[in-house]
């Protein structure tokens, strides 16, 4: 019987926020009105995410021997995320620079680090083995593959949200992940750059001939459009009056989608609350700002009376 409810596998970084008056120009200096920093990095975010809405989580990634790591530990083990899965690097722990205006709109400077070393033997099957979903987000191609091999052999739900550089390897290349994932995430950009296909509606359709189940387009404050043989259809995202910082908002939306899923709901009322959750998010500072299970609801029922 499984222990676990999501793996996630992934980058485990550091992030250093900053919110700034404006982004300048070169030789020009804005002042920094507020900072913050912890840890970030999809599968960090998402083993967080689910855990604040209730599920169990592990994590598989690889960090440096470093202070920077001892930061994502702490972080991971504070949220009770269980870190047997982690792999010690003699390198650098990841980190990204993340500077936020004043209309919540980012820049990023991103060092992957010690994060894009996890090998595939460095996986450990018996993480993968006790959880129902493993969540794989911007992972090099061999050691996503091995991940999905050993999740196939244990019977996991499985998603994928490959990132922009991965996803610009094409369709073709990646055809051995995504024909053999249940869901993946992705925004317009990335379903571009996958597919070669400007129109997102088409993308989806196109990523959905391959084999995954479902199909997410992530749109901002648009909300998201969902491709699946039971679903067609754009998903509003819940409006948001105070939009502090979207860093980190796809992955609270996967983790609510997930969490949604796991717990039973409909195809759509998982992707609405996936919307709820990173509507929450992105009200606040921080990529691990996700609400809890019951603060979803009360904000779903508040605006959807149900």
């Amino acid at each position: 019987m499984s222990s676990i409810d999501v793996v996630t596998v992934g980058h485990a970084l550091v992030d250093i926020r900053i919110l700034v008056e404006a982004f300048p120009g070169i030789d020009l200096e804005s002042k920094v009105l507020e900072q913050s920093w912890g840890s970030g990095g999809s599968a960090v975010n998402v083993a967080i995410g689910v855990r604040r809405l209730g599920l169990k989580s592990s994590i598989l990634a690889k960090i440096g021997f470093d202070s920077f790591g001892r930061i994502i530990v702490d972080d991971l083990l504070k949220e009770g995320v269980d870190i047997s899965g982690l792999r010690i690097s003699l390198g650098q722990t990841g980190f990204t620079i993340v500077a936020i205006n004043k209309k919540g709109e980012i820049t990023m400077y991103g060092y992957k680090g010690a994060a894009e070393t996890l090998e595939p033997s460095d996986l450990s099957e018996y993480a993968i083995s006790r959880a129902k979903w493993i969540h794989i987000a911007s992972l090099r191609l061999d050691t996503t593959i091995e991940a999905l091999r050993i999740a196939e052999k244990y019977g996991l739900k499985s998603s994928w949200d490959p990132g922009r550089v991965l996803a610009s390897q094409g369709l073709e290349k990646l055809k051995p992940v995504v024909s053999r994932v249940n869901v993946v995430f992705l925004n317009h950009k990335e379903a571009s750059l996958l597919t070669g296909i400007e129109d997102y509606k088409e993308a989806a359709k196109e990523i959905a001939s391959t084999g995954p189940e479902i199909v997410i387009v992530k749109r901002g404050e648009k909300g998201v459009y969902v491709y699946s043989k039971e679903l067609q259809e754009e998903i509003p995202a819940y409006k948001v009056d105070n939009v502090i910082d979207t860093t980190g908002a796809g992955d609270a939306f996967a983790s609510g989608f997930i969490t949604g899923f796991l717990r039973g709901y409909s195809l759509r009322k998982s992707l609405q609350y996936g919307n709820a959750v990173a509507a929450l998010k992105i009200s606040s500072l921080g990529s691990h700002c996700v609400p809890t299970h019951d603060e979803v609801v009360k904000f779903i029922w508040e605006r959807e009376g149900i």
